[in-house]
Formats: C-alpha cells, structure tokens, sequence
C-alpha cells in the first residue's frame, strides 16, 4: 500500500508533530512526504517528496497574523496549478494534516481525503470555543483543506476520532528539570517588543525562540534564540514555565512535562481563541495581551500553580486504525463518521 502524508508548513506544530508520525507511517506502509507552506522554521530529519508554496498566513510583529504580508505572498496560479498537477491517484490513502494542496486536489477528483489535525478537533461540535463568535475563522478552519474524513488531536479527548495530543519522543521520554528559566515562543511578535516588556520582569531569566532572528544574542535578562527542534527541546524540559500563543504543539507538551503555562491567543485568530477556551477550562492562565503586560506576566510567574496532563503515548495505534479503517479494501466496509 502507498500512502501520501500532507503536512501544513505554516506553523511549526505541524512539523514537529510530523517527526512522529512520519517514521511511524513509513514503518507500516510505503510512504511520502508533502509539505506546502513556507513559514515553518523546523528542518525535517526525513526526505520530502513534494515540497510546494501552498498557501501560507505570514506572521506579524504586533501579535497578529500579517495580513497585507499574507495576501501579497499568495500565489494563487500556481497554488490551483499545484493542485491539478499532484498526482493523488498514485496514493491508495491519503492522510492530510490541515494541508490544502493535496486536501483540494482529492476534492476535485472525488479521492477520499483523512483529515488528522488539531483543526479538525477546534470544530468538533464538543469542543469548547470562545464566548465570542468568530464566523470567517469558522469557516476558514471548515474549508481551508476539506477532507473526506475527520480525526483529530486535542487536549482532551472526544468521541471516538478526537485523540490527545502528539508527544514527541524527545519530550516524552524526558526527565523534566527546572534551571529556573522561563521558555518564550510568541512568533508573531517582535523581538524588540519582548525584550521591551520582559526585561522589566528582572528576576526572571527569559529564553525567547524567535522567527525574527538568525542569530542568538542577550540583552539584559533575556536571551533570544533562533528556532531549532533541538533547542527548544532542551529549553522546555529544563524550564520553570513556558509563555506561549495559544497553539496546541507547545501547551501540550508543557502540560505533559508538569510546566507552569501562560498563553497569549493571537489576535483574530479563531483557533488560537478556541485553544485559549479550552486551556482556561483546564485551569491554564489565559492573557488578553502581551505588550507592555508584565504586571499580569509578573503575576503568573510569581504563582507557583501548574498542571500536568498524563498523556499516553498512542500514536502507533491511532495510525494503525485509520490504515485499517480506510485503506482501499476496507472503506466501503468501515466508513466512520463523526459530529462536526
């Protein structure tokens, strides 16, 4: 059996959970890679068969999403060219984490398409959302790469198709330590930004992985890093807390490591809002803003409360299932479905 493995390169939670799966699929069947998106800042310790420009949101310096950046970046002939050029029906199953390309080309051919993301969980109709009604994001998440299929990754689990998180190994099968520094990753803010708001927080050594840096410098008590898997690895599992976005990748691993979190939704980001609902259900300090916001930073840093999430390691099982489920010979025997 071939199998296609569709990865969105926005972000880098998708490639950093890719280098669990991926090893895992390849075990199972014959499988290649795809990644489209060019704002992910994590190499891949595999080979990528079709690396393509796909259809990024670029991030901003203000705690946002770039939008005049992102719509100037589109490439929107070559995104429909590279939909119709992929060749899905090489694949006897398609596995797509929130990527559009390979996601509209099995649309138009009527190919079916498995969805396994953190997205498809955010609009699971028993996930918790925000009080706030947010219906271009809605939709957005529902279309941006429609599938045949959803199964999901969540902080909790629902139903039978949305499953806890990706641990990676390096995480997982760590010892966590605290050497009393606090790991920072708020990529659509700027460096100046950061340094300006925590540099008043001064009894507290910051280690800040940036996307707007190539080199790695200290300016008073905080360190900026360039982003590495590796390094950021080492900084989480050695840390006191983490201040993060509300994505889904790092407040995961923080919750399984026992590390004291704080998240920050970008604005106008509607799965970052859901994440912030759902984290806030938990427990997790929740912020409306970062700049100039060391008061309320000050205050979550000096609070001793953290929660830990004891989640197992089921990745393989997941896999296996979904191949079983809906490889070509079993899917008209095995057709799940689920709330949306």
């Amino acid at each position: 059996m071939k199998i296609l493995y569709a990865i969105q390169g926005t972000g880098n939670g998708h490639v950093a959970r890719a280098t669990e799966i991926v090893p895992l699929l390849k075990e199972m069947a014959d499988t290649d890679v795809l990644v489209s998106g060019i704002q992910s800042d994590l190499a891949l310790p595999f080979k990528v068969d079709y690396s393509l420009y796909g259809l990024s949101f670029i991030f901003g310096k203000t705690g946002g999403v770039d939008i005049k950046g992102t719509v100037s970046g589109m490439k929107l002939i070559r995104l429909i060219k590279d939909i119709y050029r992929l060749p899905v029906d090489r694949y006897d199953l398609i596995i797509n984490d929130f990527e559009p390309v390979s996601a509209w080309a099995c649309l138009l051919r009527n190919k079916q398409c498995i969805g396994l993301s953190h997205q498809n969980a955010v609009i699971h109709s028993e996930a918790p959302k925000p009080a706030t009604s947010d219906f271009p994001g809605r939709l957005i998440l529902k279309n941006y790469a429609p599938v045949t299929i959803k199964y999901g990754f969540h902080f909790d689990p629902i139903g039978h198709t949305i499953f806890t998180p990706v641990i990676r190994p390096a995480v997982y099968n760590a010892k966590p330590t605290n050497k009393g520094h606090y790991t920072v990753y708020l990529p659509a803010y700027s460096d100046e930004d950061i340094i300006s708001t925590l540099s008043k927080i001064k009894h507290i050594e910051w280690e800040v992985f940036s996307k707007h840096s190539k080199r790695a410098y200290s300016r008073k008590n905080v360190t900026i890093r360039p982003v590495s898997l590796a390094g950021f690895s080492e900084s989480l599992i050695s840390c006191a807390g983490v201040l993060c976005t509300a994505g889904f990748e790092t407040p995961a691993e923080a919750l399984y490591l026992g590390k004291k979190l704080c998240v920050i939704p970008m604005k106008n980001q509607y799965e970052q809002a859901c994440n912030a609902a759902s984290l806030e259900n938990i427990g997790v300090k929740v912020l409306k803003r970062f700049s100039g916001n060391f008061p309320e930073i000050t205050e979550w840093a000096n609070d001793s409360t953290f929660l830990q999430k004891c989640y197992a390691n089921q990745t393989k099982e997941i896999l296996k299932t979904i191949i079983y489920r809906h490889s070509y010979c079993n899917f008209h025997r095995y057709y799940i479905t689920d709330k949306e």
